[in-house]
């Protein structure tokens, strides 16, 4: 059993995607970060950077903070979504690094700037949209000849993506500009697992479809 502190952020999404995915049993607690829980000392104890998500697994007692550690450690704890050969395992590494120091902070930034400050910092706001379509283009390059962001195998570099383009809308940003980004991401969208843990914890954001 996992317990999952989580909120309906892309980072929080990023987990309850990947429990759904290989089907561990896990428990629900709803850090909400608009009131401030992230602040509690008790989440404080397991979480020392006050950030979701947060795992902790009761076979071992491990608790575990930041989305790419906790990606890569239910992936080898289920033996499921990583690379069999040395060569690939270090292509995952490349990409979900690319997750975790470039998408997740600059979309993250558009969603300050842009959405929330309502493009009112001008410079802050075409700077970070700007980094945010360049990104876009990477990633549509990318999957030109690909499905998925390791060739032809779902991996958690998929899932550690996904949340972050599904708030596209936020970013203003027309998928359809980016065919193959929304290509990989439609059909990512149909899987019955993403969709569940979409609504982790229940929520009324609905994903938003090109």
């Amino acid at each position: 059993m996992i317990d999952l502190f989580t909120w309906s952020t892309p980072n929080g999404r990023k987990v309850s995607i990947m429990l759904e995915e290989i089907g561990l049993d896990y428990e629900v607690h709803a850090i909400n970060i608009t009131k401030g829980e992230q602040h509690d000392p008790k989440f404080l104890e397991i979480a020392p950077n006050n950030k979701i998500p947060v795992i902790v697994d009761r076979d071992n007692g491990l608790s575990l903070m930041e989305s790419g550690a906790i990606l890569q450690y239910l992936a080898r704890k289920s033996g499921q979504f990583l690379p069999a050969t040395d060569t690939d395992f270090w292509k995952m590494q490349e990409w979900l690094m690319f997750q975790m120091a470039s998408v997740g902070p600059m979309f993250g930034q558009v969603h300050t700037f842009v959405r929330y400050g309502e493009s009112k910092n001008v410079e802050a706001s075409e700077r970070y949209l700007k980094e945010c379509h360049r990104l876009y283009g990477v990633m549509d390059n990318h999957l030109s000849d690909r499905n998925y962001f390791l060739g032809v195998n779902y991996s958690i570099v998929d899932i550690a993506i996904f949340p972050w383009i599904g708030r596209h809308d936020w970013q203003t940003v027309n998928l359809n500009d980016y065919p193959n980004v929304a290509k990989w991401y439609v059909d990512l969208a149909g899987r019955p697992a993403v969709q569940r843990g979409w609504n982790v914890p229940e929520n009324d954001q609905v994903m938003p479809m090109p």
